[in-house]
């Protein structure tokens, strides 16, 4: 889809959506990045608006999970302030949406219209994945030992993609 006059396409905001504590979540960070607002103000109208917002639309990170988040993306910089103090707050999809009616400003509806878009888009694929998953199913019940091999190959395609191994450091090739 094409972007919202001007504003982050959907594929761009894909990746912004992250699977903490079995919800699909969006960071303070990215969301603030996307409202075109700084994190400390979008949490700022947050704390404000606390009612608006129960545990099941926002919670805090934990120390674990902030660690975590932070070693895979690299986050710290030399200097000093140049990194959080605080641990990021999560937003789940109904968080995001109620965001909408805390940060005024067209800016902000357009935006949620385009992650509320995503998230929808996620939803399907995963649930368009399970139906393939359940046709498989049913189609490995009714025909016969021929086609195991034929199905264990379709199931390794439909398996998600294994996580990449990155190596750290320098390779050190034989003589």
């Amino acid at each position: 889809m094409a972007p919202i006059r001007g504003l982050v396409p959907l594929h761009r905001i894909a990746p912004a959506i992250l699977f903490f504590r079995g919800h699909r979540v969006m960071l303070d960070t990215d969301l603030a990045l996307l409202y075109g607002v700084e994190t400390k103000a979008l949490n700022q109208a947050v704390r404000r608006n606390r009612e608006r917002f129960p545990a099941d639309f926002m919670f805090q990170l934990s120390d674990d999970e902030a660690a975590s988040l932070r070693s895979q993306t690299v986050t710290l910089k030399a200097r000093r302030g140049q990194h959080r103090k605080y641990r990021p707050y999560a937003f789940t999809e109904q968080g995001v949406a109620m965001l909408s009616g805390v940060l005024k400003s067209p800016r902000a509806v357009r935006v949620n219209v385009a992650i509320m878009r995503t998230f929808v888009r996620l939803r399907a694929l995963v649930d368009s994945r399970s139906e393939l998953v359940k046709r498989v199913d049913a189609l490995e019940e009714k025909y016969d030992d021929q086609f195991a091999e034929v199905f264990r190959a379709i199931r390794r395609l439909m398996a998600p993609p294994l996580p990449a191994k990155r190596r750290i450091g320098f390779g050190v090739k034989g003589p």
